[in-house]
């Protein structure tokens, strides 16, 4: 995992909706040709991410409304640890995405979820002096936990990626990222699973035969609306109407 700021490139996204009999029969194509991040030593990992969003919910809203351009933050850890946290910038333009990231320290996360930015304002990371603005000005608050177990493979030194992220779940209960017992409520139908692929400039076609179109379903789900709407409840059944 990347411990420095990173401020990336736009690459490619691609997402499909797939059940798990499609998920086996890619996993033996894929096999021959990718090989699993060196990160997933036990074959994947839980990914839990933190979601913000500010006083008018844009995150959200501009996500269903299909704005071409928009941006959302998080606070991602792997494992439930605390050995690599980092604070994520996603743009989004169309079907290309850049990501940025910046580390945190647990106590650093404790203070944001304290409502304590300050120390924010004085990182040497421009990402973290950017969230801080959005915290102050737009009220950035925390919106829904969102887990699920990434099974990842790479070709060419990564600039070629695809995951299989399944039982995406959202946590209840707090928003204590460290806390591996909050109870959590699945998000997906039962057997589906998000596969993604990324890429830098272009699928070598060899990657692209093997995603079979017939067999999936070319989405632009999002893991953070389906979460937000899965956890609704808790904030009145009108609250996103608002």
């Amino acid at each position: 995992m990347r411990s420095r700021e990173s401020g990336g490139h736009f690459r490619n996204e691609w997402k499909y909706l797939i059940n798990t009999a499609e998920k086996e029969l890619l996993h033996l194509r894929l096999e021959p040709v990718l090989r699993l991040d060196p990160h997933a030593t036990h074959g994947g990992y839980t990914i839990r991410s933190l979601y913000f969003d500010d006083y008018w919910n844009s995150a959200y809203e501009e996500k269903e409304a299909g704005v071409l351009m928009r941006k959302k933050y998080r606070i991602r850890i792997y494992d439930f640890g605390d050995s690599s946290i980092k604070l994520e910038r996603k743009k989004k333009f169309g079907s290309y995405i850049c990501k940025e990231d910046a580390p945190l320290t647990r106590g650093e996360v404790e203070q944001i979820l304290d409502g304590r930015y300050e120390f924010l304002l004085n990182s040497p990371h421009s990402l973290c002096r950017e969230f801080y603005v959005e915290c102050v000005c737009n009220m950035m608050r925390p919106r829904v936990i969102v887990d699920y177990e990434r099974e990842p493979w790479i070709m060419d030194a990564g600039t070629v990626r695809i995951t299989f992220d399944s039982d995406v779940r959202a946590a209840v209960g707090s928003f204590d990222l460290f806390d591996p017992t909050l109870p959590t409520l699945p998000v997906l139908e039962p057997g589906k699973l998000v596969m993604e692929a990324k890429f830098t400039q272009m699928l070598p076609q060899l990657v692209r035969n093997l995603l079979p179109p017939s067999a999936s379903e070319f989405t632009a789900v999002s893991k953070y609306v389906l979460c937000c709407d899965k956890t609704r409840y808790l904030h009145g059944f009108e609250y996103w109407q608002e």
